[in-house]
């Protein structure tokens, strides 16, 4: 996992509320928030909410049957209020869009890195993320979040099917400069943005990013990567601060 800070952006941008290019929003972690959940976060990073839940149930998909493994799958969805103009419910309209589907494969591909999925019998893990209040990074404020739920789940379960933190950043180009845990207002007028997922001790799970105005070169791509292991390593702290709590 990348640890070197050389080549990271100055911090002598005034971006919104103050922040510097290399630092997180503030980040609050609240567990236990569903009584009625195996595991339950509401986490905060910056004005973004997301509640996350972790629930196990017996049984597996039918691919899995008969196997003695278990599986974990993910939803995700943005509350009718979550932004500035009401959404409708997607099961309202009947189908959910390709931008909902997409994100909740993410979360889910980045938490089986999580669990050792062999130790939990044939039980599905069932991770629901409910975006309160959208202001960027809903994603991957929905992947550090679950992962402490996910954590709990497992522990009311008595067994030592975790296997490690996961955890999530978005990083960027704005105005020429590259910025950690891009807020709406910095995402929407990005030039380049990545997701970046990570696990402690063991690497990259997932990287996603896009040049959304031009291509940019190798080393702009090495110095965003190097500013996301930072913050990640800042929110692995956050994980297990809120666990200790």
């Amino acid at each position: 996992m990348p640890d070197s800070t050389k080549g990271l952006p100055v911090n002598t941008s005034q971006r919104p509320h103050g922040r510097l290019l290399d630092e997180l929003r503030p980040i609050f972690i609240r567990r236990g928030v569903s009584k009625n959940s195996d595991g339950s976060v509401l986490i905060e990073i910056g004005d973004t909410k997301v509640l996350c839940t972790a629930n196990i149930e017996h049984g597996v998909p039918h691919f899995l049957r008969n196997q003695g493994t278990g599986w974990l799958s993910a939803e995700y969805g943005m509350l009718p209020g979550s932004t500035n103009t009401r959404s409708d419910r997607e099961a309202a309209r009947g189908k959910q869009s390709g931008r909902t589907v997409e994100i909740q494969r993410l979360i889910g591909r980045a938490l089986r890195q999580a669990v050792d999925l062999g130790r939990i019998g044939e039980r599905t893990i069932r991770v629901d993320c409910d975006v309160l209040h959208a202001d960027g990074g809903t994603r991957t404020a929905s992947i550090t979040g679950a992962c402490v739920a996910l954590h709990d789940a497992l522990d009311r379960l008595n067994t030592s099917a975790f296997r490690g933190w996961v955890a999530a950043v978005s990083v960027g180009i704005v105005s020429g400069e590259r910025r950690l845990d891009l807020e709406y207002r910095e995402d929407s007028r990005a030039d380049t943005d990545f997701n970046v997922v990570m696990m402690e001790e063991r690497g990259f799970v997932e990287i996603q990013g896009t040049a959304e105005v031009s291509p940019f070169p190798p080393q702009d791509l090495d110095e965003m990567i190097a500013l996301a292991s930072k913050g990640i390593a800042e929110l692995f702290a956050r994980q297990k601060s809120a666990i200790a709590s």
